[in-house]
């Protein structure tokens, strides 16, 4: 697989599939997979874990499925969960898709910030959890580090991404491996449907399906880069490759540990537990192992998660919905505006963590929940695209991709259901000030805000983000 970026016809670098499946499993792969052991024992036994794991399995498969699907049927249609959405459902809903999907990436980066120096605490107890005066002004000087190698390029940026992602499945790998040798049928069997205190079998699935939820954002990596791609039909292959690797490691670390030790032991461990699992198997030198796994993993995704995050605006700029300012380019093909903009808000943010850590996780939560919605989005229009019959041959039956988009967009109703209808309330009072920025947009192009139905939606956002906000300050609310 070529991790190399091609320039044809003297244009900027195109990324190839070895670049394009790398941002997909680089943004995946960040360091949710290293606290998944004790994440997924916390609510059920071995049994409903496999059984969530099928249904992940089936569910996230689909929606890789519809992502390649729109990538091979609508080729022209660039910008991966923004562009689909636009698409779809107009500018206003393109501008939503957008505007959480850069929300969520952002604040999520800060997270990574904070959980990759809690990490180097286990050696550097200065860093503390992550959030001490030295942690943050280290964080800060990676953060502007990152920020000027994604200046000098995206294309170079990448490269380096497939780089860091290759280097953070070694670990990972070492970990599936020597918890094999360790694996004991007789722990895994112990309690195989969970006790009494987990629930029953549904409830212990579905605790499994709330963790599930987070692990799999960054499938749509290789979309957002469409307009950089060599090939469109390598964005959809892509997208399925890094899926099913992503799964494979995901299944095999959760479900293998469960071999080790046992669901009430993995329950009880602090994170990242796949430390603590492999100190158990091997001795002390594999907590160390997975701790420098676990850093390393980070610095990977936070590269990943700075190219996507700042590719948000820098598209919906380009198309007229977001201020034209954050649809340029720097003379290297980087959205400068953009990366401006989403670094500062995360060092914003950085310093914040000084001072606040609880206010901070609560809006990290609240972020969370918002990249759901522009899954949504992509895979209702999968479903418009193959009820229309839109790129298909004559005579082409599109039977198959409906059933596949069909079960993406339930697949993608339950995960904001699992995620937590009150979240997607609360979202509204991060989605409504996002109006300012859209109408700004419009008003630039000459061009009429809304349609009618976007009317209602926009007023709608508005009145339901200003209802949160009072609930949130009178705590009726929290988060």
């Amino acid at each position: 697989m070529s991790t190399e970026t091609e320039t044809q016809g003297g244009g900027a670098p195109k990324l190839k599939l070895g670049a394009l499946t790398a941002l997909v499993v680089g943004s995946m792969i960040g360091g949710g997979i290293f606290s998944l052991p004790q994440n997924m024992a916390a609510g059920a036994g071995a049994g409903a874990i496999l059984i969530g794991w099928v249904i992940t399995f089936f569910g996230m498969l689909t929606l890789a499925f519809a992502f390649q699907m729109l990538a091979n049927r609508k080729p022209e249609v660039e910008g991966g969960v923004y562009g689909y959405a636009k698409a779809g459902f107009g500018n206003y809903m393109g501008f939503n898709s957008a505007w959480g999907y850069w929300i969520s990436a952002w604040i999520g980066n800060v997270s990574y910030f904070v959980v990759m120096f809690s990490a180097l605490a286990f050696w550097f107890p200065v860093f503390g959890e992550g959030n001490t005066t030295t942690a943050i002004v280290c964080a800060s000087i990676l953060l502007w580090a990152l920020h000027f190698l994604v200046l000098r390029g995206v294309h170079g940026a990448a490269f380096i991404n497939t780089i860091t992602t290759v280097a953070k499945l070694v670990p990972l790998a070492l970990f599936i491996l020597l918890v094999i040798f360790a694996f004991k049928v007789d722990t895994f069997n112990l309690d195989f449907w969970g006790s009494t205190k987990l629930g029953s079998v549904v409830d212990q699935v579905k605790s499994t399906m709330l963790v599930t939820v987070w692990v799999f954002i960054g499938i749509e990596g290789a979309s957002m880069f469409s307009s950089r791609a060599e090939n469109m039909k390598e964005v959809g292959k892509a997208t399925v490759i890094g899926f099913l690797l992503t799964i494979a490691l995901l299944v095999a670390v959760s479900v293998l540990s469960l071999g080790v030790m046992t669901q009430a032991e993995l329950a009880a461990l602090k994170n990242p537990s796949t430390a603590y699992v492999l100190e158990k198997a091997i001795g002390p030198w594999g907590a160390n192992l997975m701790n420098a796994g676990l850093v390393i993993s980070v610095g990977g995704a936070l590269l990943a998660w700075t190219l996507l995050a700042s590719e948000a605006p820098y598209l919906a700029g380009k198309d007229g919905v977001m201020p034209k300012v954050f649809g340029t380019t720097n003379a290297n093909g980087s959205p400068a505006a953009s990366l401006w903009l989403t670094n500062g808000l995360i060092q914003l943010f950085l310093i914040i963590t000084l001072f606040s850590s609880a206010g901070y996780l609560a809006l990290l939560s609240l972020a969370t929940s918002m990249i759901l919605i522009p899954y949504l989005l992509c895979a209702g229009y999968a479903l418009l695209v193959a009820k229309r019959g839109e790129g298909y041959a004559q005579g082409e039956s599109s039977g198959k991709e409906f059933s596949i988009a069909t079960i993406a967009s339930v697949y993608g109703i339950w995960l904001i259901y699992a995620a937590g209808l009150k979240y997607l309330f609360l979202s509204m009072v991060l989605y409504a000030p996002g109006l300012l920025f859209y109408l700004w947009a419009r008003k630039e192009r000459g061009e009429k805000a809304f349609t009618g139905p976007e009317a209602v939606l926009a007023a709608l956002i508005v009145v339901a983000g200003l209802f949160a906000g009072y609930e949130l300050l009178t705590g009726a609310l929290t988060l």
